[in-house]
């Protein structure tokens, strides 16, 4: 599910790493999900191709984004800071949820707290408010635990995983 084992992560870093596994392994047509840092830095992950496998042939290239964990990250990220862009000229607010459908899936952002992002690549046949729910169901529960402390950690386990 995560680039790291839970051995000498906080208590928090494994909740928040459980709470990635059960929105991707209960969420009908979920595909891949990141939880991406306000710079951009990839924290949490349920793909495996962060622990080191070889990215996939291109036929496999349906499940994800490349099938890399990485280009989810920079996706979200790009869309998270273009729709904060977007907020800002038409003096909307802040952004709580962006999604993107396109023929082959779709792509959801929603903010989880100081800039911090949760991605999530799915199905084109997902039904997108049970996708959506979850993920506000995610953001409630990781938003106060994701501290600078523990981004900090978090990006430093998936570094070392690397």
């Amino acid at each position: 599910m995560t680039a790291t084992g839970t051995f000498g992560l906080s208590s928090e870093a494994r909740n928040l790493q459980w709470l990635l596994g059960n929105l991707v392994e209960e969420v009908p047509g979920v595909r891949s999900v990141a939880v991406v840092s306000s710079d951009g830095l990839l924290l949490l992950s349920s793909d495996p191709d962060v622990q080191g496998a070889p990215p996939p042939v291109a036929a496999d290239r349906a499940a994800g984004p490349r099938g890399s964990s990485a280009d989810l990250a920079t996706i979200v990220s790009g869309i998270g800071s273009l729709t904060v862009g977007a907020a800002r000229l038409m003096d909307g607010g802040g952004v709580k949820q962006t999604m993107v459908a396109m023929e082959e899936g779709s792509v959801f952002v929603m903010s989880i707290s100081d800039g911090s992002l949760l991605g999530v690549h799915a199905t084109p046949d997902c039904d997108m408010s049970v996708i959506a729910y979850h993920m506000a169901l995610f953001v409630g529960r990781a938003g106060h635990v994701l501290t600078p402390e523990l981004r900090s950690e978090l990006a430093k386990s998936m570094e070392s995983a690397q």
